[in-house]
């Protein structure tokens, strides 16, 4: 696994189309990087420069929104995000080996994205659903009492060789 990815196309005449709906309206930087966000699924590096003309402001101050929230994100990820739980009833009973586990079927580790950009992996704090630890969400999916063998279902035929 390379450690770049190979970042999508853009297509920069919907980039455009999506900022100049936003244009000359300063309160609506977040709401437009979200819409960015949403159709390419990251905020290309590219579109920062150009959401900055559009509304007024420097690079600068479009880049520390950007990078100031952690759902906001500049790099591709992947059409399925995996979050493990890593909360402390999740830990007390077996979550470190669900992360492990996870981690070798989808050959990632903590925050990658699978080059073929089907799978980011990533761990959480909590998930809230204590009662079902340990406990992981693909996508808003939640999957609880997790074991070596629920694993293997769920990712039947990633990391097999």
């Amino acid at each position: 696994m390379s450690e770049k990815l190979k970042k999508p196309e853009i297509d920069m005449e919907r980039l455009t189309h999506i900022v100049n709906s936003y244009k000359y309206q300063k309160w609506s930087l977040i709401p437009l990087v979200q819409d960015i966000q949403a159709e390419f699924g990251f905020i290309p590096p590219e579109s920062i420069p150009i959401i900055a003309d559009a509304l007024n402001l420097f690079p600068s101050e479009v880049q520390g929104v950007v990078s100031f929230y952690a759902q906001l994100y500049t790099e591709p990820r992947g059409r399925n995000i995996v979050r493990v739980c890593r909360g402390t009833a999740c830990h007390v009973r077996g979550g470190k080996t669900v992360l492990k586990l996870v981690k070798k079927q989808l050959g990632l580790q903590e925050n990658q994205t699978s080059e073929d950009l089907e799978y980011t992996l990533e761990t959480v704090a909590c998930l809230g659903v204590c009662a079902l630890s340990p406990s992981m969400v693909i996508n808003n999916q939640v999957y609880g009492n997790m074991n070596p063998k629920k694993i293997k279902l769920l990712f039947k035929g990633e990391g097999d060789s």
